[in-house]
């Protein structure tokens, strides 16, 4: 199981109209710090390199997964927070949020994306989410408010893109 897979395989919790009124005592899980690459990196003693490899942590965020899954009743909902990662090899976009708005920039190869909100706009954007497409030469992202992605789904460029890849 990939870390991705393991990540979106967590179970989903249905939003409930109501839920800003109290129904009684609920738990969530907050985890901390997968910090993909630093096991390595400190386990040689240098920590500005040796960061390449990810293999213990991924299965360590996979065992939360499945620890969580196996938990009744259900957590409300899972926080992860910290360190995503610790080394990038390979890695050349970095997405992110809580800036409420869409912004980004590059700097020496590494894209930074900054995903407005699904909730409150603090600029022009709308309501909305990123869609991110990785293939073995490029990533592509697109930002569509949720009116659009539901009423038109993908554009057709990006699901040529999807349908090479299979």
């Amino acid at each position: 199981m990939s870390y991705a897979s393991a990540v979106f395989s967590l179970h989903s919790f249905p939003l409930i109209s109501d839920e800003y009124q109290w129904k009684g005592p609920f738990y969530f899980i907050q985890g901390a710090d997968p910090q993909f690459g630093l096991i390595k990196s400190w386990a040689v003693g240098n920590t500005e390199s040796g960061d390449d490899e990810w293999g213990e942590e991924i299965k360590l965020t996979e065992q939360a997964v499945q620890a969580i899954n196996k938990l009744n009743p259900k957590p409300k909902f899972f926080v992860l927070c910290g360190d995503l990662i610790h080394g990038m090899p390979g890695v050349k976009a970095v997405f992110s949020g809580h800036y409420h708005r869409n912004a980004g920039g590059c700097y020496r190869g590494l894209e930074m994306v900054v995903s407005s909100a699904i909730g409150c706009q603090l600029g022009e954007d709308k309501h909305g989410l990123r869609v991110v497409l990785v293939t073995d030469e490029k990533i592509v992202h697109r930002y569509y408010s949720l009116d659009e992605l539901s009423s038109q789904g993908l554009e057709k460029d990006m699901m040529d893109m999807l349908a090479k890849q299979n």
